[in-house]
C-alpha cells in the first residue's frame, strides 16, 4: 500500500486548535462564515461534544495543517437494534482537492461506523454540486430524495438553512 501523503485523525477534547481550523475550512469551503467563524463556541462547549461516543469528528492533516475534515452523527433506530451515521460537514480546502482526502476520510468513517455497529453511513449533496455527487455516486448508492428545513419559533433562518 503506498502512504498518503496526509494523515487521518479523529479529534478528540485535547485537539480544540485542529476543531478552530476545521470549522475555518467548512466556512470557507461552504461560503458561510457566518455560520462558521462570527460566533464560535467556547472551549468546554466544545471539549463536551468531542468527547461524545456518538459525534465524529475526523480531520486529514498535512504537515499539521486541516487539510479536510468531516463531522458525522451517530443516530440510534427504533425499527431495528443498530446506528446509522450522518455526514453533516465534509470538505476538503481547495489546494488539497482531488487528491483522494474525502473519499479516505469517508473510509475512515465507515471503519468506525463498523466498530460501532453502524448498518449504514449516509450524506446529503447540494443540487448543482457535481464534484461531490460524482464523488459519492462513487462510493455509494444514490437515493433521490426531497430535504426540508423547518425553522424552530424565534430561531433559525429564514432562507431554509446552509
Amino acid at each position: 500500500m503506498v502512504p498518503r501523503p496526509f494523515e487521518l485523525l479523529r479529534l478528540e477534547a485535547s485537539h480544540l486548535v485542529l476543531l478552530r481550523q476545521l470549522n475555518r475550512l467548512f466556512g470557507n469551503a461552504f461560503g458561510d462564515p457566518e455560520s462558521y467563524h462570527l460566533a464560535p463556541p467556547d472551549d468546554d462547549y466544545l471539549k463536551r461534544l468531542l468527547c461524545k461516543p456518538d459525534i465524529a469528528v475526523l480531520v486529514a492533516l498535512k504537515d499539521d495543517e486541516v487539510v479536510g475534515g468531516l463531522v458525522a452523527y451517530e443516530f440510534e433506530k427504533f425499527e431495528q437494534e443498530r446506528r446509522e451515521y450522518y455526514i453533516y460537514d465534509l470538505a476538503v480546502a481547495e489546494a488539497h482537492r482531488r487528491q483522494g482526502i474525502a473519499s479516505a476520510l469517508i473510509g475512515q468513517l465507515r471503519e468506525l461506523a463498523a466498530k460501532r455497529g453502524a448498518w449504514a453511513v449516509y450524506v446529503q449533496a447540494d443540487l448543482g454540486d457535481e464534484p461531490a455527487i460524482a464523488l459519492y455516486e462513487k462510493l455509494g448508492t444514490r437515493e433521490d430524495v426531497l430535504h426540508f428545513d423547518f425553522t424552530v419559533p424565534g430561531r433559525g433562518r429564514k432562507d431554509g438553512g446552509k
